[in-house]
C-alpha cells in the first residue's frame, strides 16, 4: 500500500524524513517496502526568467537564450524548442545537474556557442502525464525565480510503499497507518472530521429499501444525495489520489475512493435513476448469469458469487467492483452511497474466478471491522457538505444483525517479560498497548486489556506480547540463551514414540506421505459424512489460497484417499501408504484455539484384504507396548464398508477405526480397486504405551495343549469367542491361537469353521489331565451357550 507522507501529515506531525520514518515504523512491525521521492533524481534546476532570445548564427533551428536563474548575471542556453517567448519563466538544469533516468547535464557548445545548461521539458522532469506534451515546460508568471524545481513542482513528496499483512487489515487506510505512526514516534493523531448537515429533507427510507438475503453480508448501509453536482474534485483531492496512484474522475467518484484511501473502507455510488424499483437486495447471483462490470467487460457468474441487485437486475458485483449499468454520469443528480462488509473467504473466492482484483476486494478479503461502516459513512457526507457537491437526506439505511463487540483479554505482565526475555515494567506496557488504542487497565500484575474490533489480530495472550515488543522496539530486546542451552539433548518421549511407530509401519511395508493440513469443505461429501456429523464443523482459513484449502481438516481419511487415488490414477498398482498428522477440532467459540489431534492414518489397496490392515495396526499395538487392545464390529460409519469395519478399543477408550473403504467414497476418488484404510488416535496410543521391559523367567513346568475345532453362524465374530476362551480359562489359559477359519462346500450355509490351539499351564505346578479337561469342557458348554458353538 502506498501512503503519500503529505497526506499523513494531514493527521499527525511528523518532522522527520520519510527515510527516518520508514525505518522507525519497519522496526515498530510496520514492514516498509521501499521509500520513494518523485524528486530524487533531479538536482541543481532552479526557475529561470528568459530575458533574451536571439538566432543562432551557425544553426537555422536553434536559437540562443539569456536566462536569469537569481545569480548575478544571466546564463546563456542553446535550445532548439520554439514554444517559449521572452519574459517566460522555464526550469533550467543548470551546470552539473541530473535529471530522471541517470541524464547528467553539462556545460557545451552547440555549433561553437557556449550553452551553460539546459532548459526542461515535462517529459524530461519525469512528471508528463498520459497526453503528449511538446515544448518547454512554461510555469506560471508569479513564480519566484531561481527557486528548486522540486520545491516548486512539489516534487520533494515521499510516498512510502508498506507491505501490509493479511491480519492488519486496519492498515489498509492512511488513518491506520497514522495509528501506527503516533504509536512509533509517542504522538497523537488526529481523525479526519466528521460533521455534516443534512440539507434535504427527504428521507432515504422513503425513497428506498434494502433486503439482505444471504449471510455472505454482515453488514449493508446506505445514505442518499439529492441534487447532485458532478464536478471535478478540488486540487487538494486530485493531487491525494494521484499520489497514492489512484486516477481521479469526478467529486462523486473521487469521494468514495478517497474515503476508501483514508479510512479503508470501500464505498460504492449508485446512479439513483438506475435502482428503478427502489429496492436494493443482496444475494447470490445465478448460474450462468452474465453482467458487465464497470471496466465494460462482461464476466460469467456463478451462484457462489455475492451481487447487488436493483430486484432481479444485478447492479454490482458484492465487494469487488460495480456495474456498467448503474455508474455515477455526467447528467447524474441522485446517487445512492453503499457501504457494507462482506465475508473475506467469498470475496477473494469470487475474485480470483473472475479474474477481477481491485482496491476494494484487496480490503474486503481480509476480513474488515464492520464498525469502521459508521465512520466512513460520516466521512463521506462530511466530504458532500466541503465539496458542496449535493444535498444530503435525511437517515440511514443501516442492516446490522450481529454487532461485532469489543472484547477483553487478561495477560500476566510477568508472563511477557518471562516470554520476551525482557523487564519492562508493567506501568510502560499499559502505555504502549494505550498508545495503540488497546485500553488497558493493571490489577496487581495482571494487564486487562479492551481489544477495539479493528484489531481482529489479538485474541491471545502472545498477541499482545508481541504488540508491547514491538512498539518497546524489537532492537531493544536483549539476546537470552535458550533455556535447553547446556543440558542433555535427546528426543522427548513422544519423538521416541513417533519412531516406533514410523519403524513398526516400514517393516510391515509402507511408504511415509505427507498432505496438507488444510482441505476443501467438498471432501466432506465425498466421504459420505453426515450432514449432521460434528466433522463438518471445522476450523474456518481467514485468506485461504483457495475454496480446495478453505478449512482445516477434521479427519484425515480424504487426505488418504486422495494420495491412494492419485497413485491409481498414475497406474500404480498397489499403494501401502502412511501419514502421521494432525486434524484440528474447534474450539467452544471462535476466540478457542482449535484442538490438535495426532493421527496415524493407513492406506492400502492392491493384493491386500482387511486382515493385512488388521495386522498392521496389532503391530502398532505391539511396537508401542499398549495393552487391552480389541476390536469391536462397526456397522455405522457411512464411510466404510459395513461388515467389513472395526473399532479399535484400548480398554474403554475408542482409539479409531479401521477396515474397507464403503465403494461409492472409493467411486468419487475414481479408484476401482478396494481400499483399506486405518484412521488411529496416536496420542491416545501414547498415552496407553508402556516401554518397560519386565524379565519373566521360563515356565518351570510343562504346558498343555488342547485344539477345539466348532462351527459357529457367520456373523459371530472371532474377538467375542477369545473373549470366552480367555474368561472361563482364567488362570490356567496361557495362549489361545487361532490357526483356521473355514467355510466350503463341507459347511452349511452361514456357517463358518473356527479352530483354535489353546496353551493350558500353570506356574506352581503340572498339570493333570483330569485338571485341563475340567476348564476345557467349561468353555466348550460357554461357547455353546453363548455363541450356539457346534463341536466338530
Amino acid at each position: 500500500m502506498k501512503v503519500p507522507v503529505k497526506w499523513l501529515k494531514d493527521y499527525i506531525n511528523i518532522d522527520i524524513s520519510a527515510q527516518e520514518l520508514g525505518d522507525r515504523l519497519t522496526l515498530s512491525g510496520s514492514k516498509v517496502e521501499e521509500v520513494i521521492s518523485s524528486g530524487d533524481e533531479i538536482s541543481n534546476v532552479v526557475t529561470g526568467k528568459i530575458l533574451e532570445i536571439k538566432p543562432h548564427t551557425n544553426a537555422e533551428k536553434l536559437v540562443v537564450c539569456q536566462i536569469n536563474v537569481g545569480k548575478e548575471e544571466p546564463i546563456q542556453i542553446v535550445t532548439g524548442a520554439n514554444n517559449m517567448k521572452e519574459g517566460d519563466i522555464v526550469p533550467v538544469a543548470l551546470h552539473g545537474s541530473t535529471l530522471p533516468g541517470g541524464v547528467k547535464i553539462k556545460k557545451g557548445k552547440l555549433r561553437g556557442i557556449v550553452s551553460n545548461g539546459m532548459m526542461c521539458s515535462e517529459e524530461e522532469l519525469g512528471i508528463a502525464g498520459e497526453e503528449e506534451v511538446h515544448g518547454l515546460m512554461i510555469l506560471s508568471q508569479d513564480t519566484p525565480i531561481g527557486k528548486d524545481i522540486k520545491e516548486v513542482l512539489g516534487l520533494d513528496n515521499s510516498v512510502i510503499d508498506f507491505e501490509i499483512t493479511s491480519n492488519r487489515p486496519d492498515c489498509l487506510s492512511i488513518i491506520g497507518i497514522a495509528r501506527e505512526t503516533a504509536a512509533t514516534l509517542e504522538k497523537k493523531y488526529n481523525m479526519p472530521s466528521l460533521d455534516y448537515k443534512c440539507s434535504c429533507e427527504d428521507k432515504i427510507t422513503d425513497n428506498l429499501k434494502v433486503e439482505v438475503r444471504d449471510n455472505l453480508c454482515r453488514r449493508y448501509a446506505a445514505r442518499g444525495i439529492k441534487n447532485v453536482k458532478i464536478a471535478p474534485s478540488p486540487a487538494w483531492m486530485q493531487e491525494r489520489l494521484l499520489e497514492a496512484g489512484v486516477r481521479p474522475i469526478n467529486n462523486i467518484v473521487d469521494i468514495t475512493n478517497f474515503v476508501m484511501l483514508e479510512l479503508g473502507q470501500p464505498m460504492h455510488a449508485f446512479d439513483a435513476r438506475e435502482i428503478t424499483s427502489n429496492t436494493i437486495v443482496v444475494e447470490r447471483a445465478k448460474n450462468g448469469e452474465k453482467f458487465t462490470t464497470l471496466d465494460e467487460v462482461e464476466r460469467d457468474l456463478t451462484d457462489d458469487m455475492l451481487c447487488i441487485k436493483d430486484g432481479e437486475r444485478t447492479v454490482a458485483l458484492a465487494g469487488i467492483m460495480g456495474g456498467l449499468n448503474s455508474e455515477v454520469k455526467d447528467d447524474t443528480t441522485s446517487i445512492i452511497f453503499e457501504f457494507a462488509n462482506f465475508d473475506g473467504t467469498n470475496i477473494r473466492v469470487s475474485s480470483k474466478e473472475l479474474g477481477l482484483r481491485t482496491e476494494a476486494s484487496s480490503r474486503f478479503e481480509k476480513d474488515l471491522d464492520p464498525n469502521l461502516i459508521q465512520i466512513a459513512m460520516d466521512r463521506a457526507c462530511n466530504l458532500i457538505n466541503e465539496l458542496e457537491a449535493g444535498d444530503i437526506m435525511e437517515g440511514t439505511i443501516d442492516i446490522y444483525p450481529k454487532k461485532l463487540e469489543e472484547h477483553t483479554l487478561g495477560v500476566d505482565s510477568r508472563w511477557v517479560n518471562k516470554f520476551l526475555g525482557t523487564n519492562i515494567s508493567k506501568e510502560d506496557m499499559k502505555e504502549y498497548l494505550n498508545r495503540l488504542e488497546l485500553r488497558t487497565e493493571i490489577n496487581e500484575d495482571i494487564l486487562t486489556i479492551t481489544v477495539p474490533t479493528f484489531r481482529c489480530d489479538i485474541n491471545i495472550k502472545e498477541d499482545v506480547a508481541e504488540e508491547i515488543a514491538r512498539i518497546y522496539g524489537y532492537n531493544n530486546v536483549p539476546v537470552t540463551i535458550a533455556n535447553s542451552a547446556g543440558e542433555k539433548g535427546g528426543k522427548n518421549r513422544k519423538q521416541h514414540l513417533d519412531d516406533r511407530v514410523i519403524e513398526a509401519l516400514i517393516g510391515s511395508g509402507l511408504n511415509q506421505s505427507i498432505s496438507y493440513s488444510f482441505v476443501s469443505p467438498k471432501v466432506f461429501d465425498e466421504i459420505l459424512l453426515p450432514k449432521d456429523s460434528p466433522l463438518r464443523k471445522a476450523v474456518k482459513i481467514k485468506n485461504p489460497l483457495g475454496e480446495d484449502y478453505s478449512i482445516m481438516r477434521t479427519t484425515t481419511l480424504p487426505s488418504m484417499m486422495e494420495a491412494l487415488a492419485r497413485n491409481y490414477s498414475r497406474n500404480n498398482e498397489e499403494a501401502r501408504l502412511f501419514e502421521i498428522g494432525k486434524i484440528y477440532l474447534p474450539g467452544e467459540d471462535e476466540f478457542k484455539l482449535p484442538e490438535e489431534r495426532n493421527i496415524i492414518t493407513i492406506g492400502l489397496y492392491g493384493n491386500v484384504d482387511y486382515l493385512d490392515l488388521k495386522g498392521i495396526v496389532e503391530n502398532i499395538v505391539e511396537h508401542l507396548g499398549v495393552f487391552g487392545a480389541r476390536f469391536t464390529r462397526e456397522n455405522e460409519n457411512p464411510t466404510f464398508h459395513p461388515g467389513k469395519t472395526a473399532k479399535l478399543y484400548i480398554k474403554k477408550d475408542l482409539a479409531g477405526t479401521l477396515g474397507e473403504i464403503h465403494p461409492d467414497v472409493a467411486d468419487n476418488y475414481g479408484v476401482d480397486e478396494r481400499c483399506y484404510i486405518a484412521e488411529l488416535n496416536l496420542d491416545l496410543l501414547y498415552s496407553h504405551s508402556n516401554l518397560n521391559k519386565m524379565y519373566k523367567a521360563l515356565p518351570k513346568f510343562p504346558a498343555v495343549f488342547r485344539d477345539i475345532a466348532m462351527l459357529v453362524d457367520d456373523n459371530v465374530l472371532v474377538q467375542d469367542i477369545e473373549d470366552i476362551i480367555i474368561k472361563q480359562g482364567g488362570k490356567m489359559v496361557e495362549k489361545v491361537k487361532l490357526f483356521d477359519v473355514y467355510k466350503g462346500k463341507q459347511i452349511p450355509e452361514g456357517k463358518k469353521s473356527i479352530a483354535y490351539s489353546i496353551l493350558y499351564r500353570l506356574e506352581n505346578k503340572t498339570l493333570t489331565d483330569e485338571e485341563v479337561n475340567k476348564v476345557h469342557d467349561k468353555i466348550v458348554r460357554t461357547l455353546e451357550n453363548k455363541v450356539g458353538a457346534q463341536l466338530r
